[in-house]
C-alpha cells in the first residue's frame, strides 16, 4: 500500500536540500577536456567593482542590477548521510556581501526554496544593509491545498515579511502560474480573492511591484496578460535562454518558446525578469564537442558566460536571476555583467546553431528547479537527473565497449552517484506514486525516467565486467 508522509515527517526523516545539487560539481570526475567547467574557474580573475550594468524599472524609475541573485540553491554545511541539512549561513553572508560589493541589488527568494529556509537565510544576510540598498523579491508559493485558502495565503504573505525582516516587499510574485492550468490559477489566486488582496497591498505600498512567474500552460499566461489593464502587472518572470528562445517546444511539446513570451511582454511594456538562463546548468555542463565550439570562439570566457550575455542583451529584460551556490559561479556571472557586452546579431545566430545541436542530444530536460521536491519517499529527483545528464554530456556513460573503458566509466558513474545522492535517496527507492509529475515545469515523466535510471544503475552494479552472454554478444 502506498503511504504518504507529511512535510514535517519528510523533513525529519530526510532533511531538506538547501544546497544546489552537488552532482553539478561532483560525479563523473574531471573530464580532462579543455573548455570543461573546471577549466573555466581554474584561472578565474577578480570581477571589477563599480562596473555593474543596471536597467531602469519603468514603473519606479529605480536602477536594478542586471544580475539578480536567486536564493534557490544556497550552500549547506557539510553533512553525513541521512543527516538534517543545514544552510551554511556564514557562507551565504559572504556571497551576499560580495554580490552587493560588486553592485548586485536584486535578491529573489520564495517560501518554497531550500525546504522553507531560504527567506529566513536571505533576511539574515540582507538585514545589516540599509533597506534602500537592495530589492527583495519573494512569492506566494501556495502550492499545497492547505495554504490555498484566503487565510492560509495571507498568512504566507505576512510570514514572508517576517522571515525577510522587512515591512514591504519590492517585487512580489504569484508563483509558477500555468502549472495545473486555469483550475489551479482559480484555486490559488482568484477564487480566494488573493489577486485583489495583493493589488490592495500594492496600493498601500507594502508591495512595490506585483507580477507573476510563468511555468506550464500558456493559456494561463495569455489570460493574465489579456487582463493587464485590470491587474497592471509591473513585471513578469519567464524562462529565457538561447535554447528556449526557439526550441522550447521541440524539447517538450507542452512548453512555449521564450520568443513568444518575451514578445507578448514587450507589446505591453512589461519588464521581463529572467529565470533559468542556464536551464539548470544544461547550458554550462553541455556535451564537450559543443562546449569546445564556444571555447574556440572566445577562449577567455566561460561556456556559461555566453548564456548570461544572451539573457541580458534584450533591452526589455530587467534582471537575470542566477542561483549561485559557489563563489566561483558568482564571480563568473559578475564578469559577464560588469559591464555587459551585448551580443551581436551574428553571435545570436551562432548560439541558435549551438542550441540546435543541443536539442539533438537526448538528455533528461531537468532544470534542477526542485519544484518536484520534496518527494514523499525521500528521492532526490533532480540530483539523480543532473548526475546522469552530466555524465552523458561528458561522454562518460558506461557502454558495452572495451573492458578497461567500461570498468573505468562504470566505477566513475557509481562512485559519483553515491557522492552526489545518498543511497537512500536514489532512483531504486521510487515507488512510482507520481506525486512529483504535476509540479514539473518541463513535463518530465518523472517516475518513468527514474525507473530507467534505476534499471541502468542496477545493471551496472550487477555487471562489473563486460562479459559475453549466451548468444556471444557483449552485455
Amino acid at each position: 500500500m502506498k503511504k504518504n508522509i507529511s512535510r514535517r515527517q519528510f523533513l525529519k526523516l530526510f532533511g531538506g536540500g538547501a544546497v544546489a545539487t552537488s552532482a553539478a560539481l561532483v560525479g563523473c570526475g574531471k573530464s580532462g577536456v579543455p573548455g570543461s567547467a573546471e577549466d573555466d574557474y581554474r584561472n578565474q580573475v577578480e570581477p571589477p567593482t563599480g562596473k555593474m550594468t543596471y536597467r531602469v524599472n519603468p514603473s519606479t524609475k529605480e536602477k536594478v542590477s542586471l544580475l539578480g541573485y536567486g536564493m534557490m540553491r544556497l550552500p549547506n554545511k557539510p553533512q553525513k548521510e541521512n543527516e538534517q541539512p543545514e544552510i551554511d549561513q556564514e557562507m551565504v553572508n559572504k556571497l551576499v556581501d560580495y554580490a552587493i560589493e560588486h553592485g548586485v541589488n536584486y535578491f529573489d527568494t520564495s517560501p518554497a526554496y531550500c525546504m522553507g529556509h531560504s527567506e529566513e537565510s536571505t533576511g539574515i544576510a540582507l538585514h545589516k544593509y540599509p533597506r534602500d540598498k537592495y530589492f527583495v523579491a519573494t512569492k506566494l508559493s501556495n502550492f499545497d491545498p492547505s495554504t490555498q485558502s484566503r487565510e492560509g495565503s495571507i498568512k504566507m504573505y505576512h510570514d514572508s515579511m517576517k522571515y525577510l525582516q522587512v515591512d514591504y516587499i519590492d517585487y512580489y510574485l504569484l508563483h509558477a502560474i500555468g502549472g495545473g492550468g486555469m483550475e489551479s490559477l482559480n484555486d490559488r489566486f482568484i477564487n480566494n480573492g488573493m489577486i485583489d488582496y495583493l493589488m490592495e497591498e500594492r496600493a498601500a505600498g507594502r508591495i512595490r511591484n506585483l507580477g507573476f512567474s510563468y511555468h506550464g500552460d500558456v493559456k494561463v499566461f495569455d489570460y493574465l496578460l489579456e487582463h493587464h489593464d485590470k491587474y497592471k502587472w509591473d513585471f513578469v518572470q519567464i524562462e529565457l535562454n538561447y535554447l528556449d528562445w526557439n526550441f522550447a517546444n521541440e524539447i517538450n511539446p507542452d512548453n512555449t518558446d521564450a520568443s513568444y513570451l518575451y514578445a507578448e511582454l514587450q507589446k505591453r511594456g512589461i519588464p521581463a525578469v529572467v529565470m533559468e538562463p542556464l536551464l539548470g546548468g544544461r547550458l554550462s555542463n553541455m556535451p564537450q564537442f559543443i562546449a569546445t565550439k564556444l571555447k574556440q570562439r572566445d577562449p577567455e570566457k566561460s561556456v556559461a558566460s555566453w548564456a548570461f550575455r544572451y539573457a541580458g542583451t534584450p533591452e526589455g529584460v530587467l534582471t537575470v536571476l542566477s542561483g549561485m551556490t559557489y563563489m566561483e559561479h558568482l564571480k563568473d556571472n559578475l564578469l559577464s555583467y560588469c559591464p555587459l557586452q551585448p551580443l551581436t546579431e551574428e553571435e545570436n545566430q551562432f548560439l541558435y546553431r549551438v542550441a540546435k545541436e543541443i536539442v539533438g542530444v537526448e538528455n533528461i530536460p531537468c532544470n534542477d528547479c526542485k519544484y518536484c521536491m520534496p518527494c514523499p519517499y525521500g528521492i532526490d529527483i533532480p540530483g539523480i537527473f543532473v548526475h546522469y545528464n552530466k555524465c552523458k554530456n561528458e561522454g562518460r556513460i558506461p557502454v558495452k565497449n572495451l573492458q578497461e573503458e567500461y570498468r573505468k566509466r562504470r566505477r566513475e558513474y557509481l562512485i559519483g552517484l553515491d557522492r552526489a545522492v545518498p543511497k537512500m535517496r536514489q532512483a531504486d527507492h521510487c515507488i512510482g506514486c507520481g506525486q512529483c509529475e504535476p509540479h514539473c515545469p518541463q513535463s518530465i515523466k518523472i517516475p518513468r525516467e527514474l525507473k530507467k535510471i534505476s534499471d541502468f544503475v542496477e545493471n551496472l552494479r550487477r555487471h562489473p565486467f563486460v562479459f559475453q552472454d549466451d548468444e556471444g554478444e557483449k552485455a
